[in-house]
């Protein structure tokens, strides 16, 4: 059998199994594994390396605008290489559908923007603000069809928030197509309380972001959604868990069959609330919602992340620039309230998570390899293809070099700061392959802007999941029999 390309004496890792193994891809797929395989008209020596199923960032905001109207500094080139540079072989950017929007719309604007620039294969989360009953039952359907299968929608902010019973409708609606709703959860009011009364005293610096914002907004909303979901037994997923009692509330319906999951993300893992006290207006660097929190929290999220709690270790890559044109978009002088919320992670997520992770102890090389592709792949419906090393897969593979150090520093997005910066690192990616094609090797980008192609996801896969579907609403109750579904 004849190969475009050997992988040759590395050892590969996937979420279950570590061993030593050549690779051959022929048409950008895995079709050998073996000791030694020869006849290739190329190969990599992957000697001293880790050759592990290559990242999958299905958390991140490209060439994107805000429910502000603020367009992300990334646009999907910038975006796909600082994802290529940072392991990662795929991404599932959000396609925000605005108030007024059509879904329809909304997915050809980012069909436009990804198609010509992506350097890595790509997919959309669709984000609904705007549930009209065309969306509903014609729109949403439609673009499910085509594989956009994961949608998200907002319990916060005045221009994205739906209400609880639209809520239900697009869980339903979801439910009905095998597709998986995200959902931003935190108390919209609790928010808006403390925010007012904080200005109100003349607290305005960034430091007052972190009180603006709960914990009690987020566990409250969490434990709401969760709810939601469950009257209509859909599938849920939280996004960006930032507190120890919203990871409980997701371990909690987990341990009870519930088809929800939760992921945290590198800023609640490494940063803290002290980084908004820092002098001037540094601290705006680090405004993000859900916000900072503080050490105690960073070890239980910890813990939840080692225990299998929460699923996904996601970038929530929000890039503003540090300038009139991002985080001071509405003046120097902005409020906490008014600035851009939001920072950059996107080619940072994977060495921190190998560096923090797996070099220190806290989990092994199989979960890391989970957490960064293979759970967001059978998530998010593109498992076997992606997020694995077996036959038959895409030959999306990232090469790591587990004792390379280095500090973070300038990153390959369009950004003008790290909030990762001057961290010492261990272990880096050193070379990245999408369906067999170099797009990173040695430091140095191979592939084109439009090299990436969309990836039409699959149905959420609800293996090993049970559900919860309520009395009022199960049809084999005498209840069920009289609510229409």
């Amino acid at each position: 059998m004849t190969h475009d390309l050997v992988i040759r004496n590395g050892t590969v890792a996937t979420a279950t199994d570590t061993f030593a193994a050549d690779i051959g891809i022929r048409d950008g797929r895995i079709v050998t594994l073996a000791d030694r395989i020869e006849g290739a008209s190329d190969e990599i020596d992957a000697s001293g390396k880790l050759v592990l199923p290559g990242g999958i960032e299905a958390h991140c905001h490209i060439e994107q605008e805000s429910g502000m109207g603020l367009l992300a500094a990334d646009d999907y080139r910038t975006g796909s290489i600082s994802a290529a540079f940072g392991g990662n072989s795929c991404f599932v950017p959000f396609a925000a559908q605005h108030r007024g929007m059509a879904i329809k719309e909304t997915v050809e604007l980012y069909d436009s923007r990804a198609a010509p620039k992506s350097v890595i294969d790509y997919s959309y989360h669709l984000i609904v603000t705007d549930p009209t009953e065309l969306a509903l039952m014609k729109e949403l359907p439609e673009a499910f069809a085509r594989g956009i299968t994961s949608f998200k929608v907002f319990m916060t902010y005045a221009l994205s928030k739906i209400d609880d019973r639209q809520f239900l409708d697009i869980l339903s609606v979801a439910k009905a197509h095998g597709a998986l709703t995200m959902v931003h959860a935190e108390n919209n009011e609790m928010i808006n309380w403390m925010s007012e009364r904080l200005l109100a005293a003349g607290h305005e610096a960034p430091r007052y972001h972190a009180p603006s914002h709960p914990a009690l907004a987020e566990e409250e909303a969490i434990n709401r959604a969760i709810s939601l979901a469950k009257l209509v037994d859909a599938p849920l997923f939280i996004v960006h868990v930032s507190t120890p009692g919203g990871a409980e509330l997701v371990r909690a319906a987990r341990a009870r069959g519930a088809k929800v999951w939760g992921e945290t993300c590198p800023q609640y893992l490494f940063l803290t609330r002290d980084d908004l006290d820092r002098p001037g207006s540094e601290g705006a660097k680090y405004i993000c919602s859900p916000p900072l929190r503080d050490a105690a929290t960073q070890e239980a999220l910890w813990h939840q992340v080692r225990t299998g709690a929460l699923s996904l270790v996601s970038s929530d890559h929000a890039p503003y620039r540090f300038d009139e044109t991002g985080k001071f978009n509405a003046g120097p002088d902005a409020s906490f309230k008014q600035i851009a919320n939001g920072m950059p992670g996107i080619e940072m997520r994977l060495p921190l998570l190998f560096s923090e992770g797996v070099v220190k102890g806290r989990i092994g090389l199989n979960q890391f390899v989970a957490l960064s592709a293979t759970n967001a792949a059978k998530i998010y419906g593109m498992h076997p293809a992606k997020g694995t090393i077996a036959i038959g897969s895409d030959a999306d593979i990232a090469i790591w070099d587990p004792e390379q150090t280095w500090v973070a520093g300038e990153m390959h997005d369009a950004m003008d700061y790290n909030p990762f910066g001057g961290r010492p690192i261990t272990g880096r990616p050193v070379t990245v392959l999408s369906r067999g094609r170099r797009v990173v090797d040695d430091g140095e980008l191979i592939a084109q802007p439009g090299d990436g192609q969309f990836i039409a996801r699959k149905p959420v896969d609800l293996t090993g999941l049970k559900g919860h579907q309520a009395d009022e609403l199960n049809p084999a109750t005498n209840f069920g029999a009289r609510v229409a579904p």
